[in-house]
């Protein structure tokens, strides 16, 4: 092999001993972290792989105002058509006003939709005592009203010439719907359901 011109080998041998001796003594200063390199490494691969912890939903507070009544689905099925018209405000629940009288209820909010010319939904969500939900509950079967009690909720209803009244007690919350010619699948069950404060729920079907 032809030497590059200008190059001393006396000087070349003893730097090239010099630099191999230098990256040695770094080699043996660094193995005692190899170690723990290699457990840092190990771990960072290992965190990435693990599956990411879920953050938990929040949990569900009693509806307020309408637009906490429904779901979704729901108030997309609701709001489809141009006939349909939502007022919310704070008036007695339509049915059965021995029953509001009896009740000594405070209206948290009441939802009107007007449909089309004869039909409406209304829900209207109060708070009452304990011993306003038995008078609640013992006006309504006095008036022909079908009553259960499952668990926690009480639960009335009565159907009259297209006009369904659904009562729905737990707690302190009761839970009034009149549904005047217009029957959504379930409606009753998904209102009691966020004016609870739960998971919507169905299984009622005022169909």
């Amino acid at each position: 092999m032809a030497r590059v011109g200008g190059r001393n080998a006396w000087i070349a041998w003893p730097a090239g001993i010099i630099c191999t001796v230098v990256v040695a003594v770094l080699i043996v200063l660094a193995l005692p972290g190899v170690p723990g390199a290699v457990t840092f490494v190990g771990d960072t691969l290992r965190s990435a792989r693990s599956a990411p912890t879920a953050t938990p939903e929040p949990s569900r507070t009693p509806a307020t105002t309408c637009g906490e009544l429904y779901t979704p689905e729901l108030w997309s099925s609701l709001v489809w058509s141009r006939d349909n018209l939502l007022t919310q405000r704070r008036t007695p629940a339509a049915s059965t006003p021995e029953a509001v009288a009896a009740s000594g209820a405070t209206v948290v909010v009441t939802c009107h939709w007007r449909g089309r010319p004869g039909q409406s939904l209304e829900t209207t969500v109060s708070t009452v005592t304990p011993e306003g939900a038995s008078a609640v509950q013992a006006t309504l079967s006095s008036q022909g009203f079908g009553c259960q009690v499952s668990g926690a909720t009480a639960h009335c209803e009565r159907a009259s010439n297209g006009v369904v009244e659904v009562h729905d007690l737990r707690g302190d919350r009761w839970v009034s719907s009149t549904l005047t010619n217009w029957m959504p699948d379930d409606y009753a069950a998904v209102v009691a359901s966020c004016a609870f404060g739960e998971e919507p729920v169905s299984g009622r079907s005022t169909r």
